[in-house]
């Protein structure tokens, strides 16, 4: 079977469908909503967006496909210079992938953040990227250690030395340096992966197939264990105070937004990632000894979960 951006558009929309329908089981109330949308540079999509249930607040689960003339800012991050003082035509691209954020109701159930996506020029440039990340409001070791070691089995499945460059990548990126924490307890992120360590295309092809088809399984889990745990008043405002975090992130460091954004996308579906709410409170300080202290205190770089 010829593998090109037919075939990969393809198996993201029928992952799109499989993801939708375990969430749906998983909350076991609220449904999805589909719009269709066409970027008028080329390309479109189909957004789907799920609320008010009774696990997940609000979350999307975002499927696109775009082309058209390459943005300037991509050949700023090309390694290669492009400065060559000619006025050539600029090359084409195909952007296509899935992006999901779920902001789920309880602060006892975390957030989840997971984006594949693969990319091609008429220059013959292609890449896979993508990644999954975790974000709990508060900080459960049990947890942590499953999600780290079903992202270590993908990747150990295909690459050894994946998982612990993937899960450096994934900590260096998702940090806000303005709040000197990360964003949540990481996961693994990579980005412009086509050959290398002895792997061809088709086989990254696979290891990137497995990343997307993990994400259910992965997730439906954590639900499971955590949505029936009781809370209070006080841990639904730090709730809202982490969810402020993640919107600092979003907006401020976020490559797939920007890119999103500087393309022309959809803006409804690239601001998807979005909490319902969120708070900002001045100068908040967190009770010593108290669970949200344990939690700050593991907003760091290079922990090793498993």
């Amino acid at each position: 079977m010829e593998i090109n951006r037919d075939h990969i558009s393809s198996w993201l929309k029928n992952l799109q469908d499989h993801i939708c329908s375990s969430l749906e089981i998983a909350d076991g109330s609220a449904k999805f909503e589909e719009e269709n949308w066409v970027r008028e540079e080329g390309g479109g999509g189909r957004t789907r967006i799920i609320r008010n249930g009774k696990v997940i607040e609000k979350g999307g689960v975002l499927f696109s496909a775009v082309e058209g003339e390459a943005p300037d800012f991509l050949f700023k991050e090309k390694e290669h210079s492009t400065a060559t003082g000619d006025k050539k035509a600029k090359p084409l691209f195909f952007a296509t992938g899935v992006s999901i954020v779920i902001h789920p109701q309880s602060p006892m159930v975390p957030i989840i953040h997971m984006n594949i996506r693969y990319f091609e020029m008429n220059d013959g440039t292609r890449w896979l990227g993508g990644g999954i990340d975790l974000t709990p409001h508060y900080i459960v070791a049990e947890d942590a250690k499953f999600f780290h070691l079903e992202l270590k089995k993908v990747c150990d499945k295909h690459n050894a030395s994946y998982y612990p460059k993937f899960k450096k990548w994934a900590d260096d990126y998702f940090y806000i340096n303005h709040r000197k924490e990360t964003r949540g307890i990481g996961g693994i992120f990579f980005d412009r992966l086509n050959t290398g360590n002895d792997m061809s295309f088709e086989q990254n092809l696979a290891f990137w197939k497995d990343v997307g088809s993990a994400f259910a399984s992965i997730y439906t889990e954590l639900i499971r264990r955590n949505k029936d745990k009781t809370f209070t008043e006080q841990n639904k405002q730090w709730q809202l105070l982490r969810r402020g975090r993640y919107v600092e992130f979003n907006l401020v460091y976020d490559k797939g937004t920007k890119f999103g954004l500087e393309t022309n996308g959809r803006v409804e579906s690239i601001l998807m990632s979005l909490p319902k709410t969120a708070g900002w409170e001045y100068d908040y300080k967190v009770t010593s000894g108290s669970e949200e202290e344990k939690t700050l205190k593991l907003l760091k770089k290079d922990l090793n979960w498993i």
